[in-house]
């Protein structure tokens, strides 16, 4: 069912005294894919990150605004709760190297101090391996580390330790500019397949990605949110001037 699950209210992120997000609010959609695009450096990493309040790892980056996930403002409330309901997945494979597989998957579980019985961990582990399109090709080798499958394969473990933990939200930073072009088109198929269950925003340079499986568009230059709409509608009529010109390839 379509609804908004997470909005920004009047959101600015600065670095001291730079501003890289700069005034933004959008809506999310629950259940669709949502593209975030924009040059370099326009800000859309930064938004993605304040949306689990990763950016706090930043000492210099302060926040001015709300962030709403349910109505609840995400800026309020312990941001290790936070990364419980907002997942991330980052540019690069980071399967944790000296951890297993199945290690992997529940260590967000570990790193919180939630215990559980082996059997709901076990449970756990092949649900999150079954949703990123992985346990048929690691259901034997579980408790190998992580690092010994490919790139693509280390991406969707770590699509997998993300949903481990059951996020209302998943947010991904360029997760397949690392990857072969199979390894992509995996993990593009895989998403389309997950925002039947969570919510997905995407960061992608990828304009052909971004038309393949995104709901919805949203274009960002120097910290502004100059655009946003369903995806057919930006690609073929786009509103703004700095986004057709990003779209045909005019930029810079």
């Amino acid at each position: 069912m379509e609804g908004t699950i997470l909005t920004t209210k009047d959101l600015f992120v600065y670095y001291d005294t730079k501003c890289a997000v700069n005034n933004v609010n959008i809506e999310f959609q629950k259940n669709k894919i949502t593209a975030i695009m924009g040059p370099s450096g326009c800000g859309k990493t930064t938004l993605l990150r304040c949306l689990n309040r990763i950016h706090e790892l930043n000492p210099s980056a302060k926040v001015e605004g709300k962030i709403l996930l349910h109505g609840e403002d995400l800026l309020a409330i312990d941001p290790i709760l936070v990364r419980r309901k907002v997942g991330m997945v980052f540019q690069r494979p980071n399967p944790f190297p000296t951890m297993s597989i199945y290690d992997n998957v529940i260590s967000g579980y570990k790193l919180n101090g939630i215990r559980l019985k082996k059997s709901e961990f076990d449970e756990i582990v092949e649900d999150s391996l079954k949703k990123a399109a992985l346990w048929k090709e690691v259901q034997h080798d579980l408790h190998k580390r992580g690092t010994f499958l490919s790139g693509g394969q280390q991406q969707r473990l770590c699509i997998a330790r993300a949903l481990a933990m059951k996020p209302d939200v998943l947010l991904l930073d360029e997760p397949t500019s690392a990857l072969d072009p199979i390894s992509t088109s995996h993990i593009e198929e895989l998403l389309v397949e997950l925002k039947k269950t969570v919510t997905i925003i995407i960061v992608t340079h990828n304009l052909a990605q971004a038309g393949r499986i995104s709901d919805y568009t949203s274009f960002m230059y120097l910290g502004e949110l100059v655009e946003f709409g369903a995806t057919d509608k930006v690609f073929t009529n786009p509103q703004n001037e700095q986004t057709e010109r990003f779209l045909t390839g005019k930029f810079g």
